[in-house]
């Protein structure tokens, strides 16, 4: 993000504000919790006790960041009207939450589940199958990480003109997240979700609106303008391009959905009803969120035109200049929300480590390493570990690779490979260990083969979808090949699989 010639100084006390709401907000979730630390479920899950408004916002900041913003509105300048499919995609998420999360929770809360592959080893239980579900989780997780600690420096020193470096930012704010985090858990990590994600929705709005006023008219004047000046961006996409689109909806779609921090939000709900009511309110915020993003991008095609690629990632930045310098009002909204840009990604961040962490505690460590060890010494385990994974992602981060989006696309490629596994099973009592792991492992290799050799698409196709294509029918079709024994038919009648 570009440095924005507005804030400065002002920036920084901003962020140091923000920096120290989140610390208190850490300090004050783990104090007078005495079994915090001692438990998998407190630690991770919040004790399973999230009401709707913590569990709400924190699905939000689950699905959107403030690299949203940051990433989204320049994809939207550079490809213009076919980025409608970003609301789609995120809308689509809310459909396949809604297909999987009320009948995981109710196991979920039998069981004691605490991370996603709890329920992978206790449908399954398979080694093979529950080690892969591991390895293709943590590098979603990873790789996510690695997005948000790219985009933490990106908007800091964009928000201090360059009196915060990047690198400085990215190690500050991480040393801030790790805190809080370590002194909270799950609930620090919540709150902290519920302060980004109110400012930020404000803050949309009222970009949005210093924008428009900007460009002097509303979408469908600016849309006529871009019709003379550019009008490739407003055209019929090719059929090339639909059928990208179809493809990064499933791919995101599925992918998203299964987000091991946000199957564990799932996890953390307090009940059945809040669950429901939280996806209810997650069903308006893609047009409210990504689509005003969207608009921004478009406003940003006549605001600033003909920018290339490298140039238009810096647009929100650039935006954020011309609309702070309208007046005083504007002025000091767009530091506060760029603040909030900040925090959002911090807090993306920190769900993503908590859930690595863990992954790691709980099923690498407890399941494999030391099934006999407490649970206290396996939440000191993950938060180690998550430690020097932040520190070994922070050394790639300390020179980017790829624009965010690119970073974005990357993660899901194998990610979503975990989907026929995980959500099949619930309903098909049939799938089988042994069929799931080669469809698994079979979709992340096409996959990954495709991504490693530059030709991440195939006609438009992603290679991760055609990953997910051959691993359903190698699970489905394998399945019917493999006899059900009657011990584990009786075992998945327990549990209502039909």
């Amino acid at each position: 993000m570009t440095d924005l010639t507005f804030a400065g100084l002002d920036g920084v006390i901003i962020l140091i504000v923000y920096a120290a709401i989140m610390l208190l907000i850490g300090y004050f979730s783990g104090r007078g919790e005495k079994n915090l630390h001692d438990s998998l479920s407190n630690y991770y899950l919040a004790g399973k006790n999230l009401g709707f408004i913590a569990l709400f916002f924190t699905l939000y900041a689950t699905q959107y960041s403030g690299n949203t913003i940051i990433g989204y509105a320049p994809t939207a300048y550079r490809t213009g009207f076919v980025w409608l499919q970003s609301i789609s995609f995120m809308t689509i998420i809310i459909g396949v939450y809604l297909l999987f999360a009320p009948r995981l929770y109710v196991i979920s809360k039998r069981q004691n589940f605490v991370t996603p592959t709890d329920w992978i080893s206790f449908r399954f239980n398979s080694k093979p199958v529950t080690l892969l579900a591991i390895f293709l989780m943590l590098w979603g997780l990873g790789n996510y990480l690695l997005e948000q600690l790219v985009a933490i420096g990106q908007a800091v020193a964009g928000l201090t003109g360059g009196t915060i470096p990047y690198q400085f930012a990215v190690v500050g704010f991480v040393l801030v997240m790790l805190i809080y985090e370590w002194l909270g858990g799950m609930k620090a990590v919540a709150f902290t979700d519920v302060m980004q994600g109110l400012v930020l929705m404000v803050g949309i709005v009222i970009f949005l609106i210093g924008a428009f006023y900007l460009v002097g008219g509303d979408v469908a004047s600016v849309t006529q303008q871009i019709a003379q000046t550019d009008p490739v961006k407003i055209g019929v996409p090719e059929f090339m391009t639909s059928v990208n689109w179809l493809s990064m909806l499933l791919l995101v779609g599925f992918g998203a959905a299964i987000y091991p921090h946000a199957v564990q939000r799932i996890y953390s709900a307090e009940s059945e009803r809040t669950l429901k009511r939280s996806f209810a309110r997650m069903a308006w915020m893609p047009p409210l969120t990504t689509g005003l993003v969207f608009i921004i991008g478009i406003v940003g095609i006549v605001l600033l035109p003909g920018l290339n690629e490298g140039d238009s990632e810096q647009l929100v930045g650039m935006l954020a200049n011309e609309v702070a310098a309208i007046n005083g009002f504007f002025y000091w909204v767009m530091i506060i929300f760029f603040g909030a840009i900040v925090a959002a990604i911090v807090s993306t961040a920190d769900s993503v480590l908590l859930s690595f962490s863990s992954l790691i505690s709980s099923d690498v460590y407890g399941k494999f390493i030391n099934p006999h060890a407490k649970e206290k010494k396996k939440v000191l385990v993950g938060k180690i570990v998550g430690i020097i994974a932040v520190g070994i992602l922070l050394i790639i981060a300390w020179n980017p690779p790829g624009t965010l989006y690119q970073i974005f696309v990357l993660k899901f490629e194998l990610l979503v490979q975990v989907f026929p596994a995980f959500v099949l099973g619930l309903y098909w009592k049939r799938l089988a260990a042994a069929p799931v792991f080669w469809g698994m492992l079979i979709g992340a290799v096409i996959a990954g083969m495709m991504t490693l050799t530059g030709n991440s698409t195939f006609m438009g196709i992603h290679g991760g979808v055609l990953g997910l294509a051959v691993n359903f029918l190698i699970a489905v079709v394998g399945s019917f090949l493999v006899p059900m024994t009657s011990e584990k038919d009786t075992e998945l009648e327990k549990i209502n699989l039909a």
